[in-house]
């Protein structure tokens, strides 16, 4: 029998009302004659509330703990989900991360799936049941519960896909596939019914909310047919992610337009410049396990060179006093920021065979008098750091400078 994951979002799971939707999908997949794995987040907001609580308590609030409560979020929905499933004649049964066991390492708030026990979920399969897992959580090789940090239960369910060797993995949002970029910001985005796993995973890495980052990388790695649909309509294909070369890619030369708000910048004037600077800088700040993006390193003068790098607005304030305890030892200057920025995106195979692409995106910018501060390329997208009070004008222009507003 053919075997799907199914992974249901909050906004699908918000309401008493929507899971029992979720069932009758569910139900209505069972009846066609697939198995059914379901990977569930937490009901929207409810994450959100959870972290508030645990600010309330403590300041920063310490990663085990915040990993104990965070993961109650999705135990209360995989126990919903079950009942409701069983009020409608499914036999199903819910497990959490570590009841899987989903076993990951031990960075807590950003925990990294490292493998998956899948003889219980199989021999609940073969008695006929639906399995649904907790996604988001795992356990840790000394049984701390763990998490995988914001959009993780992506990554659970495409997990579980490559683990179990599902014929597919769906992904049910409050959209109906992955756009040419948000139809909340431009109206005129269009639905796209494949996209490149190249381009998926670009628009992810850069800020596209549809699909989380490590969960492309992970259906990459293990090739996992991987489908974007709405919870919220009946019918619809949906986006497939693809992994077979289209000879109609290049023709669109920009495929989509990816946005963060989640950005800010950091500045390290004035050090030496000498080889390894570079890596005293980035090398404190990777041993805080923060993750840096853009970065840029001016042409010296007399000496010294300026440092800009981007990080997370949640880690800009721990890397800003990071780096100035240790200005002294790398012989910086002056140290600064700025958390008011963010970053746009253009994505597409198609670049790789025309070279006027960063000219179109550039003029267009400064035809609208937005100020590029950071440049960012790959051989199939360009990234540039604005002021984030220009990122919807910014988007609007690009995404009708590249045609994506037209029916393809």
């Amino acid at each position: 029998m053919a075997l799907l994951v199914q992974k249901y979002g909050g906004t699908s799971v918000g309401s008493p009302e929507r899971i029992k939707n979720v069932a009758k999908r569910i139900a209505r997949a069972r009846a066609e004659g697939y198995d059914v794995v379901v990977v569930v987040s937490a009901m929207s907001g409810e994450t959100n509330r959870l972290v508030a609580l645990a600010h309330e308590i403590q300041e920063f609030p310490d990663p085990r703990e915040m990993d104990v409560v965070l993961a109650t979020g999705e135990q209360v929905t995989i126990g919903l989900l079950a009942m409701a499933l069983m009020d409608i004649g499914v036999p199903a049964k819910s497990y959490t991360g570590w009841q899987v066991a989903v076993q990951t390492d031990n960075a807590h708030t950003k925990a990294r799936i490292e493998c998956i026990d899948d003889a219980k979920m199989r021999a609940d399969l073969a008695a006929g049941k639906v399995v649904i897992v907790a996604g988001f959580q795992g356990v840790d090789a000394d049984g701390n519960i763990t998490t995988l940090g914001r959009g993780g239960s992506d990554t659970s369910a495409v997990a579980l896909a490559a683990a179990l060797k599902a014929d597919e993995c769906q992904i049910y949002t409050d959209v109906d596939g992955v756009y040419t970029t948000d139809p909340r910001v431009v109206p005129e985005a269009r639905r796209m019914n494949t996209v490149s796993f190249e381009e998926m995973l670009e628009l992810a890495s850069l800020g596209s909310k549809v699909l989380q980052i490590r969960s492309v990388e992970f259906a990459g790695k293990y090739k996992v047919r991987l489908r974007v649909l709405s919870s919220l309509t009946d019918g619809g294909e949906g986006t497939l992610i693809t992994y077979e070369e289209d000879p109609n890619m290049e023709k669109a030369i920009v495929s989509g337009i990816a946005f963060d708000k989640n950005q800010a910048r950091i500045n390290v004037r004035g050090v030496p410049d000498k080889p390894g600077i570079a890596y005293q800088i980035l090398g404190a700040v990777a041993d805080a396990n923060i993750d840096v993006d853009m970065i840029i390193q001016n042409a010296g003068a007399e000496g010294t060179t300026d440092f800009s790098f981007t990080v997370s607005r949640g880690d800009y304030r721990h890397t800003l006093d990071l780096l100035q305890s240790v200005q002294e030892g790398i012989g910086a200057a002056d140290i600064d920021g700025d958390d008011t920025v963010c970053k746009v995106s253009i994505v597409g195979i198609g670049m790789r065979s025309h070279i006027d692409v960063a000219s179109t995106m550039f003029r267009t910018l400064a035809e609208e008098n937005i100020n590029i501060q950071l440049i960012s390329t790959s051989e199939i997208k360009i990234s540039v750091l604005i002021d984030e009070k220009y990122l919807e004008l910014a988007t609007r222009v690009l995404h009708k400078a590249f045609g994506l507003d037209r029916q393809q």
